[in-house]
């Protein structure tokens, strides 16, 4: 059975690399969808230079492709948008025998010891974590071994990683995965910082994206 994805972030704004490691998420764990998710109140980023939520929306709208929807359930949700919430919110709506994941990148992961009810996110949904090849290479011993070391310390210390599988495994709770993405020199902030300039950011989003910060005003 073919699964989902949950895809959420700040997407400000939504850009080609975000679309290019969501498509190997999906061709890597054959997902039939994955689900933008574009946070309202992000509760650990600050909300200066940050487009209001339902223009990040009509941009990732715009880009979607086959395979790939955005999701508008964090708009109208009152105060932080914490995981948490979303998970369970598709937890519920989702028939009990889809495959759900939620799709993190590796920095939001070593971070998720400060996530609301981040210990229970183990519990109900596996996770995909997207990291980038080191030096050439997928796959590092002192890279595995910092990483299981985190999860050791903030999570459960009962998970241990299973090579062949790039997944970290549990007796009890949800696995985690890792997925090599290609790396993508392309960053929001860089892309605001180019509006602001006049610097053309055609390279960095799809047409329908840039023609929809400048019809907007966006970013200036």
């Amino acid at each position: 059975m073919k699964g989902i994805g949950l895809f959420g972030g700040t997407f400000n704004p939504l850009h080609n690399g975000h679309l290019k490691v969501a498509q190997d998420v999906k061709a890597g764990f054959n997902l039939e969808s994955i689900y933008f998710i574009p946070s309202s109140v992000p509760p650990h980023k600050g909300t200066e230079g940050l487009a209001d939520v339902k223009d990040r929306f009509q941009i990732i709208q715009t880009a979607m492709g086959k395979g790939f929807t955005a999701s508008d359930v964090e708009i109208d949700r009152q105060g932080p948008s914490y995981s948490i919430d979303t998970v369970r919110y598709f937890k519920d709506k989702l028939p009990a025998s889809t495959l759900c994941y939620l799709i993190v990148g590796m920095d939001a992961f070593l971070e998720i010891d400060t996530w609301r009810s981040f210990k229970t996110l183990f519990d109900l949904i596996p996770m995909i974590v997207m990291t980038r090849p080191v030096k050439g290479t997928q796959i590092t011993t002192r890279f595995i071994e910092e990483l299981e070391k985190y999860i050791h310390a903030h999570v459960d210390s009962a998970y241990d990683f299973v090579e062949h599988k790039s997944c970290f495994i549990h007796p009890a709770k949800q696995s985690v995965y890792l997925c090599y993405v290609t790396p993508v020199d392309i960053s929001s902030t860089q892309i605001r910082n180019y509006v602001r300039q006049g610097v053309s950011i055609k390279h960095m989003v799809p047409d329908a994206v840039e023609k929809y910060i400048h019809k907007k005003g966006l970013y200036l």
